[in-house]
């Protein structure tokens, strides 16, 4: 007896007809969809990635002109 994986569980429970077909070995007869689904995903993630990337600059930055500007104003003072 092999052991139910969850992801198994998730897919049955999401759809039974699908899990059926996924264990018997039925190829899907979509599968320009689930590319274009898997391109869409991969595009996304890296939009998120870039996302990420342009806000940390953008923090960084922030915080250089904060620093810039306190050492702007103590050499003033001086």
């Amino acid at each position: 007896m092999r052991p139910i994986r969850s992801s198994e569980i998730g897919s049955y429970l999401y759809c039974r007809r699908a899990w059926w077909y996924r264990k018997t070995g039925t190829p899907s007869e979509n599968q320009a969809e689930l590319n274009a689904g898997t391109e869409l995903h991969r595009r996304h993630g890296r939009q998120v990635l870039a996302s990420a990337l342009t806000q940390t600059l953008g923090w960084i930055l922030l915080l250089a002109a904060i620093l810039t500007l306190v050492a702007y104003l103590a050499f003033q003072l001086l």
